[in-house]
């Protein structure tokens, strides 16, 4: 994927402060024993978010010719 075109970088960097926050409000929702179950499902979100992050992002290797 090409990270130079304005819409994917917005993209990306969108998910990735979603990522943020469902991290943080799912640790919050935990550790206030509130909705572990909820809590535990914006983490797993969480987690999902950034993992495809990470492979949109990831450099492509080059095949040589």
């Amino acid at each position: 994927m090409i990270l130079g075109s304005g819409f994917a970088t917005f993209a990306l960097s969108l998910a990735m402060v979603a990522a943020f926050v469902l991290g943080g409000f799912g640790i919050r929702l935990i550790a206030t024993g509130r909705d572990r179950r909820r809590g535990g499902l914006m983490l797993g979100v969480a987690a999902v978010l950034v993992i495809n992050v990470l492979i949109w992002a990831w450099p492509m290797p080059v095949t040589g010719h």
